[in-house]
Protein backbone atom coordinates (compact mmCIF):
# COMPACT_ATOMS: atom_id res chain seq x y z
CA UNK A 1 0.00 0.00 0.00
CA UNK A 2 1.71 3.25 -1.16
CA UNK A 3 2.07 6.51 1.50
CA UNK A 4 -0.87 8.18 -0.55
CA UNK A 5 -3.61 6.11 1.05
CA UNK A 6 -5.59 8.59 2.45
CA UNK A 7 -7.28 11.65 0.86
CA UNK A 8 -9.04 13.88 3.41
CA UNK A 9 -12.82 14.65 3.28
CA UNK A 10 -14.62 15.64 5.95
CA UNK A 11 -18.44 15.96 5.86
CA UNK A 12 -20.60 18.68 7.84
CA UNK A 13 -21.24 18.30 11.43
CA UNK A 14 -24.34 15.68 11.52
CA UNK A 15 -25.93 17.70 14.69
CA UNK A 16 -27.97 20.46 13.10
CA UNK A 17 -31.08 18.31 13.32
CA UNK A 18 -30.45 15.56 15.63
CA UNK A 19 -27.65 15.78 18.54
CA UNK A 20 -25.77 13.36 19.53
CA UNK A 21 -24.23 9.74 17.44
CA UNK A 22 -22.26 7.02 18.18
CA UNK A 23 -18.56 7.24 19.04
CA UNK A 24 -18.04 3.56 18.54
CA UNK A 25 -15.81 3.09 14.95
CA UNK A 26 -18.14 0.53 13.69
CA UNK A 27 -21.44 2.14 14.50
CA UNK A 28 -19.86 5.36 13.38
CA UNK A 29 -19.24 3.86 9.96
CA UNK A 30 -22.75 2.41 10.10
CA UNK A 31 -24.17 5.56 10.18
CA UNK A 32 -21.95 7.04 7.92
CA UNK A 33 -22.65 4.82 5.26
CA UNK A 34 -26.16 4.29 5.68
CA UNK A 35 -27.46 7.94 6.07
CA UNK A 36 -24.54 8.85 3.32
CA UNK A 37 -23.57 11.51 5.50
CA UNK A 38 -20.51 12.82 7.67
CA UNK A 39 -19.28 13.42 11.39
CA UNK A 40 -16.09 14.84 13.41
CA UNK A 41 -13.09 13.70 13.90
CA UNK A 42 -14.40 11.59 16.62
CA UNK A 43 -15.92 9.30 14.29
CA UNK A 44 -14.30 9.75 11.36
CA UNK A 45 -11.04 9.19 12.62
CA UNK A 46 -12.63 6.29 15.08
CA UNK A 47 -13.92 4.48 11.69
CA UNK A 48 -10.58 5.01 10.00
CA UNK A 49 -8.39 3.54 12.91
CA UNK A 50 -10.84 0.55 12.76
CA UNK A 51 -10.25 -0.30 9.05
CA UNK A 52 -6.29 0.50 9.43
CA UNK A 53 -6.33 -1.65 12.09
CA UNK A 54 -8.69 -4.10 10.46
CA UNK A 55 -5.64 -3.83 7.75
CA UNK A 56 -2.78 -4.33 9.41
CA UNK A 57 -1.49 -1.31 10.45
CA UNK A 58 -0.66 -0.41 14.06
CA UNK A 59 -2.97 2.87 14.59
CA UNK A 60 -2.92 4.83 17.72
CA UNK A 61 -5.11 7.48 19.08
CA UNK A 62 -4.06 10.85 20.39
CA UNK A 63 -5.38 13.47 22.40
CA UNK A 64 -5.36 16.56 20.52
CA UNK A 65 -6.74 19.95 20.27
CA UNK A 66 -7.53 22.55 17.22
CA UNK A 67 -5.99 25.68 17.04
CA UNK A 68 -8.54 28.49 14.86
CA UNK A 69 -8.50 31.72 14.42
CA UNK A 70 -11.04 32.11 17.80
CA UNK A 71 -9.89 28.62 19.58
CA UNK A 72 -6.34 28.28 20.97
CA UNK A 73 -7.15 26.11 24.05
CA UNK A 74 -4.22 23.77 25.79
CA UNK A 75 -4.74 20.25 24.74
CA UNK A 76 -8.06 18.97 25.87
CA UNK A 77 -9.25 15.87 24.30
CA UNK A 78 -11.09 17.86 21.78
CA UNK A 79 -9.64 16.27 18.32
CA UNK A 80 -8.92 12.36 18.09
CA UNK A 81 -4.92 12.18 16.37
CA UNK A 82 -3.93 9.32 14.69
CA UNK A 83 -0.51 7.99 13.90
CA UNK A 84 0.10 4.90 11.80
CA UNK A 85 3.32 2.67 11.28
CA UNK A 86 3.56 -0.93 9.90
CA UNK A 87 3.48 0.41 6.17
CA UNK A 88 5.34 -2.89 4.15
CA UNK A 89 8.01 -0.21 2.44
CA UNK A 90 9.03 1.46 5.34
CA UNK A 91 7.56 -0.39 8.41
CA UNK A 92 9.33 1.47 11.71
CA UNK A 93 7.99 4.86 10.08
CA UNK A 94 5.50 6.98 12.10
CA UNK A 95 3.14 8.74 10.09
CA UNK A 96 0.36 11.64 10.76
CA UNK A 97 -3.13 10.19 9.84
CA UNK A 98 -6.27 12.74 10.00
CA UNK A 99 -9.15 11.84 8.34
CA UNK A 100 -11.34 14.11 10.68
CA UNK A 101 -8.97 17.58 10.53
CA UNK A 102 -11.16 19.30 7.54
CA UNK A 103 -9.02 21.64 5.49
CA UNK A 104 -5.53 19.85 7.08
CA UNK A 105 -3.67 16.60 5.35
CA UNK A 106 -4.26 15.77 2.04
CA UNK A 107 -1.79 12.61 2.51
CA UNK A 108 -0.17 10.86 5.47
CA UNK A 109 2.34 13.07 6.61
CA UNK A 110 5.69 11.67 8.01
CA UNK A 111 5.97 11.96 11.97
CA UNK A 112 9.29 14.66 11.82
CA UNK A 113 10.48 17.69 11.96
CA UNK A 114 9.64 19.37 8.42
CA UNK A 115 7.73 20.98 6.23
CA UNK A 116 5.29 19.25 3.60
CA UNK A 117 3.40 20.57 0.13
CA UNK A 118 -0.49 19.37 0.37
CA UNK A 119 -1.57 21.56 -1.92
CA UNK A 120 -3.11 23.95 -1.62
CA UNK A 121 -1.20 24.06 1.49
CA UNK A 122 2.19 24.17 3.10
CA UNK A 123 2.32 22.07 6.48
CA UNK A 124 4.53 22.33 9.53
CA UNK A 125 5.38 19.45 11.60
CA UNK A 126 7.47 20.60 14.46
CA UNK A 127 7.49 19.97 18.54
CA UNK A 128 4.81 21.55 20.24
CA UNK A 129 4.84 23.95 23.06
CA UNK A 130 1.74 22.86 24.87
CA UNK A 131 3.06 19.41 25.84
CA UNK A 132 6.80 18.04 26.68
CA UNK A 133 6.94 15.63 24.12
CA UNK A 134 3.78 16.06 21.85
CA UNK A 135 4.04 17.83 17.84
CA UNK A 136 2.25 20.47 16.44
CA UNK A 137 1.03 20.80 13.32
CA UNK A 138 0.87 24.54 11.70
CA UNK A 139 -1.61 25.04 8.92
CA UNK A 140 -1.71 27.99 6.18
CA UNK A 141 -2.00 31.06 7.47
CA UNK A 142 -4.97 31.87 5.11
CA UNK A 143 -7.39 29.27 6.49
CA UNK A 144 -9.23 29.36 9.80
CA UNK A 145 -7.57 26.35 10.94
CA UNK A 146 -3.99 27.74 12.07
CA UNK A 147 -3.01 24.78 13.72
CA UNK A 148 -3.12 21.35 15.64
CA UNK A 149 -1.24 20.39 18.67
CA UNK A 150 -1.22 16.66 20.21
CA UNK A 151 0.31 15.12 22.38
CA UNK A 152 2.63 11.83 21.88
CA UNK A 153 0.99 9.11 24.58
CA UNK A 154 -1.48 7.14 22.99
CA UNK A 155 -5.28 6.83 24.75
CA UNK A 156 -7.84 4.54 24.21
CA UNK A 157 -11.24 5.78 22.64
CA UNK A 158 -12.48 6.05 25.98
CA UNK A 159 -10.59 9.40 26.53
CA UNK A 160 -12.61 11.14 24.19
CA UNK A 161 -15.92 10.32 25.76
CA UNK A 162 -16.71 13.10 27.60
CA UNK A 163 -15.77 15.78 24.90
CA UNK A 164 -17.59 13.55 21.88
CA UNK A 165 -20.80 13.84 24.83
CA UNK A 166 -20.31 18.16 25.20
CA UNK A 167 -19.34 18.99 21.36
CA UNK A 168 -21.79 16.86 20.18
CA UNK A 169 -24.95 17.83 22.94
CA UNK A 170 -24.44 20.79 24.03
CA UNK A 171 -26.66 23.47 22.03
CA UNK A 172 -23.62 25.83 22.48
CA UNK A 173 -21.08 23.67 20.64
CA UNK A 174 -19.50 24.44 17.40
CA UNK A 175 -20.77 21.58 16.09
CA UNK A 176 -23.95 22.64 16.74
CA UNK A 177 -24.31 26.45 16.42
CA UNK A 178 -22.65 26.35 12.99
CA UNK A 179 -23.43 23.77 10.08
CA UNK A 180 -20.25 22.84 7.81
CA UNK A 181 -18.47 20.69 5.24
CA UNK A 182 -15.15 20.93 3.76
CA UNK A 183 -13.76 18.98 0.81
CA UNK A 184 -10.64 18.23 -0.80
CA UNK A 185 -10.42 18.23 -4.23
CA UNK A 186 -6.85 18.29 -6.75
CA UNK A 187 -6.78 21.81 -6.82
CA UNK A 188 -8.85 23.06 -3.89
CA UNK A 189 -10.33 22.86 -0.77
CA UNK A 190 -13.61 23.97 -0.97
CA UNK A 191 -15.68 25.08 2.58
CA UNK A 192 -19.25 25.77 3.53
CA UNK A 193 -20.30 26.82 6.81
CA UNK A 194 -23.51 27.94 7.34
CA UNK A 195 -24.58 29.08 3.85
CA UNK A 196 -20.97 31.13 3.40
CA UNK A 197 -18.84 28.85 0.53
CA UNK A 198 -14.95 29.53 -0.11
CA UNK A 199 -12.54 27.51 -2.19
CA UNK A 200 -8.93 28.24 -1.32
CA UNK A 201 -6.79 27.96 -4.26
CA UNK A 202 -2.82 28.13 -4.61
CA UNK A 203 -3.11 31.74 -5.31
CA UNK A 204 -6.34 33.39 -4.72
CA UNK A 205 -9.38 32.25 -2.15
CA UNK A 206 -13.68 32.59 -3.93
CA UNK A 207 -15.95 33.37 -1.82
CA UNK A 208 -19.76 32.85 -2.56
CA UNK A 209 -22.64 32.74 -0.44
CA UNK A 210 -25.37 30.04 -0.69
CA UNK A 211 -28.46 32.45 -0.47
CA UNK A 212 -31.33 30.29 -1.16
CA UNK A 213 -31.90 26.63 -0.46
CA UNK A 214 -32.28 25.92 -4.29
CA UNK A 215 -28.19 26.67 -4.38
CA UNK A 216 -27.43 25.75 -0.95
CA UNK A 217 -28.93 21.63 -1.19
CA UNK A 218 -27.31 21.57 -4.90
CA UNK A 219 -23.76 22.54 -3.29
CA UNK A 220 -23.76 20.20 -0.76
CA UNK A 221 -25.16 17.25 -3.04
CA UNK A 222 -22.94 18.30 -6.76
CA UNK A 223 -19.66 19.73 -4.69
CA UNK A 224 -19.73 17.83 -1.57
CA UNK A 225 -21.41 14.86 -2.34
CA UNK A 226 -24.38 15.12 0.18
CA UNK A 227 -27.27 14.58 -1.64
CA UNK A 228 -28.88 13.79 1.99
CA UNK A 229 -31.30 11.46 1.26
CA UNK A 230 -32.50 10.76 4.75
CA UNK A 231 -34.21 14.49 4.96
CA UNK A 232 -37.58 14.97 3.22
CA UNK A 233 -38.97 18.21 2.35
CA UNK A 234 -39.55 19.23 6.24
CA UNK A 235 -36.36 18.23 7.31
CA UNK A 236 -34.46 20.43 4.10
CA UNK A 237 -36.67 23.19 5.21
CA UNK A 238 -35.74 23.13 9.11
CA UNK A 239 -31.81 22.65 7.84
CA UNK A 240 -32.32 25.73 5.29
CA UNK A 241 -33.81 27.96 7.96
CA UNK A 242 -31.55 26.86 10.31
CA UNK A 243 -28.83 28.10 8.36
CA UNK A 244 -30.01 31.27 7.41
CA UNK A 245 -30.13 31.83 11.41
CA UNK A 246 -26.62 31.01 11.93
CA UNK A 247 -25.70 33.56 8.91
CA UNK A 248 -27.71 36.51 10.17
CA UNK A 249 -25.70 35.55 13.38
CA UNK A 250 -23.29 35.74 12.22
CA UNK A 251 -23.78 39.03 10.34
CA UNK A 252 -25.15 40.36 13.45
CA UNK A 253 -21.72 39.79 15.41
CA UNK A 254 -19.22 41.15 12.64
CA UNK A 255 -21.46 44.28 12.44
CA UNK A 256 -21.43 44.60 16.15
CA UNK A 257 -17.53 44.34 16.19
CA UNK A 258 -17.06 46.84 13.29
CA UNK A 259 -19.39 49.43 15.28
CA UNK A 260 -17.24 48.72 18.59
CA UNK A 261 -14.21 49.19 16.25
CA UNK A 262 -15.47 52.45 14.76
CA UNK A 263 -16.47 53.63 18.51
CA UNK A 264 -13.15 53.08 19.39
Amino acid sequence: MRRSWIRCRTRPSSYQLTLGGPLEPAESAKRIIAREAGGYCFQLNGSFALLLTTLGYQVRMHRGSVHTVTRDADIDATHLVLTVSGLAEDPERVWLVDAGLGDGLRQPMPLELGTAEQYPFTLRLRRSEKTADGWRLDHDPRQGLIGMDFESAAVGLDAFAAQHTALSMDPASRFVTVASAFRRTRESVVVVRSIGMSETFADRVDHTLLDNPADYFTALADIFRLPLPQYGPADRDRLWRRVWAQYEAFLARTSGSQREEDAG
